[in-house]
Formats: structure tokens, sequence, C-alpha cells
């Protein structure tokens, strides 16, 4: 145990706390944004405003994968999993304090914004606990599958081999995300058929995977700019936690 914290300490020393940051604001972003539906105007179509940080997420696990490794990735997944989860336990607090949202003042609705507010902020356990579930499965399927698939990969150190690394992880993992999610919240607690389930998956991992494609040359530079830093400081050679890099 003593050398697998070590190991996370070394990890966390090495590793850009940009990427780490980031990593962790769109965790507790995706989940808390995730809380309102997008109108698409289309009835087979259902995204939440998740979307709009589910792709950083899943692009820090890409560039983490890449340049540490899939047990690197999915450890400091995990982490920011945890400070989610804190930053929840901070929400449900808040939520149970007395007093008022600056945005419940209106006339005749105070109490029925104010409450609405206090929900939000303070979520639902099923929700926190199937979004946990479901987003810890798909960042260990996301961060070994993109390694799996750099290892039979030629030229792993060009765009084409991470864009394709990236692009089969993050549609399959996002696919997986979003039915799990699914199965577990919103056809147990709100009533969901097996297909409104599988077709919410699908389409969300299809429009979370154009993210992807878009900031993917992103996301290839920061990781090239990371493992070019790590050889000049002659530290490329990974340490237990990372397993193998993927280039």
């Amino acid at each position: 145990m003593k050398k697998t914290v070590s190991e996370f300490r070394n990890l966390l020393h090495d590793v850009p706390p940009l990427i780490v940051s980031l990593l962790v604001l769109s965790v507790v972003g995706m989940n808390l944004l995730a809380n309102k539906s997008i109108d698409t105007g289309v009835e087979w179509l259902a995204l939440d405003c998740g979307i709009l940080f589910s792709w950083l997420t899943f692009l820090s696990m890409d560039v983490l994968t890449h340049c540490y490794g899939p047990r690197a990735a999915t450890g400091l997944s995990a982490a920011a999993l945890l400070l989610n989860l804190l930053m929840a336990l901070v929400f449900f607090l808040a939520s149970r304090i007395p007093g008022v949202w600056g945005e419940s003042f209106a006339d005749g609705s105070e109490a029925v914004i104010n409450t609405a507010l206090n929900g939000t902020f303070g979520g639902s356990w099923f929700i926190i606990l199937g979004s946990s579930v479901a987003f810890l499965a798909s960042a260990i399927l996301n961060n070994f599958l993109h390694f799996g698939l750099g290892r039979l990969m030629k030229g792993r150190e060009s765009f084409g081999s991470f864009a394709f690394q990236s692009y089969v992880s993050t549609f399959l993992a996002q696919f997986a995300d979003n039915l799990i999610f699914a199965l577990l919240v919103s056809k147990l607690f709100f009533g969901w058929t097996l297909l409104q389930c599988f077709t919410c998956a699908l389409t969300g991992a299809g429009m979370e995977l154009l993210f992807e494609v878009f900031f993917s040359p992103l996301g290839y530079r920061i990781a090239k700019g990371i493992l070019n830093g790590r050889k000049q400081a002659g530290s490329e050679a990974p340490l237990p936690l990372r397993g193998s890099v993927a280039v």
C-alpha cells in the first residue's frame, strides 16, 4: 500500500498540473451540467449539457494514457472521481444551508425556484452513484483500449495513430458510459425502455466523438509536448504504476 501511495505521489509530481486540473474540472463540470437536458428538436436525439465537458474528460485521459500508460491514467481518473464526489458533498451541504439563491428573486416564485436550485446542486444519490459507476467503468475501458490499440499501431508517435486510438476508444467508452448510466438510472428510476437507453447511448457517443475529432489535434500537440519534455529531462522511463508508455 505504501509503495502504491509513493508511486502515485511520484506520478503527480511528474504529470503536468494543467492536465490533472483539466481532468478534475471536466469531471466535476460534466456531472453538474448533466442536470440540464438539451432541446435538440429531434425526438430520438437525447443529450444533456454535460457534453460540453465530457469530451475534455476523455481527451485528458487519452493524453495521460498516451504519455504515462493506462494504469496511471486510470489512477488519476479515480482520483478525479473521488474529488468529484467530494464536490458533490459540498454542493449537497450548500443546498441544505438556510438561505436563498440570487436567481430565486422572482415575484411569487421565490420558494419554488429556490427549492429547484437546491435540488439541482444537492443532487440525488442514485444519479451520483450511477454516474460514478458509469464513469469509472468507461475510464478503464477508454484507457486500456487506447493503450491496446497503440500497441497494434505502427508509427505510434504520429498524429494518425493518436487520432485512431482516441476516436475508437472515446466512442466505445462514451457509449459504455452513457449506456451504463441509462440502465442504472434512467431505466430503473425514470422508466426508460431498453431501446431508449441504447439510442441515447449511441447518439450521445456519436456527438461526443465529434468533439474528440475537432479537438484531437490539440490533444496530440499536448501529448507530444509532454513526451518531448520527459525525454529532455531524462524521465521517459515509466514508474511501476504507469505500466508501459503507449509510444
